[in-house]
């Protein structure tokens, strides 16, 4: 009966086991992003959300500016809201003059209702006028586009090659 120790093989076998893992898993982690990514594209056009108006149709050109604009909607019921807060009429210049300060060249959107009498827009235009304010712009939906004018083609049957018999 012979045994045999070979303490040189298990002190390396020991050495290996305790080597340090140096590669990262990623998979988790770009998990976790594609999770986020989805939430936040699924929850990014429900903030947008403001005073819901029924806008006019026109055919402008669409603004592309970078800085956030202020928004004053008018709704149906001729109420004033700045941003998604309802204001009297009278306050709205304070409001913008606070917010602006004081700041000719901060732009501001107006959104009425499209029931809305001319005169209550052009009056509220007035008060944004008279608060130092001179950069407003209308917002409005875009129409939707004219249906096609081209009309559908018929296929005509096909013919008869010459010399050919009808049966």
């Amino acid at each position: 009966m012979a045994v045999s120790f070979n303490r040189g093989s298990s002190s390396r076998s020991r050495r290996r086991s305790s080597a340090v893992f140096s590669d990262i898993n990623v998979t988790p982690f770009v998990d976790v992003m594609l999770v986020l990514l989805v939430v936040f594209m699924v929850t990014a056009p429900l903030l947008t959300v403001g005073v819901p108006v029924d806008l006019p149709k026109t055919n402008a050109a669409v603004m592309n500016n970078q800085d956030e604009p202020l928004v004053i909607t008018v709704d149906a019921a001729s109420k004033v809201y700045l941003q998604e807060t309802e204001v009297e009429l009278k306050e709205l210049i304070g409001r913008l003059i606070a917010i602006t300060q004081k700041n000719p060249e901060a732009r501001i959107y107006l959104r009425g209702d499209r029931k809305l009498a001319y005169g209550t827009l052009m009056e509220i235009m007035g008060t944004i006028a008279s608060a130092g304010l001179h950069k407003v712009s209308l917002i409005a939906e875009m129409p939707p586009p004219p249906p096609s004018s081209k009309k559908p083609v018929v296929s005509a049957p096909p013919r008869a090659r010459p010399g050919a018999v009808k049966r």
